[in-house]
């Protein structure tokens, strides 16, 4: 998950350089999205091993 939020956040910075605005600002926000997800999994995830 972690992998797919850097892509998207690479394709988010290419299209910014580019001028596609909308493009990169959809990128980040799925990028955003991906990595909140990914932070709340990993922690379930310490947590459940340290119980």
């Amino acid at each position: 998950m972690l992998n797919w939020a850097i892509a998207f956040i690479v394709l988010a910075i290419i299209a910014a350089v580019l001028g596609f605005g909308g493009l990169a600002g959809a990128a980040t926000n799925i990028a955003y999205i991906l990595f909140v997800v990914f932070l709340i999994l990993a922690v379930v995830s310490f947590l459940r091993r340290a119980a």
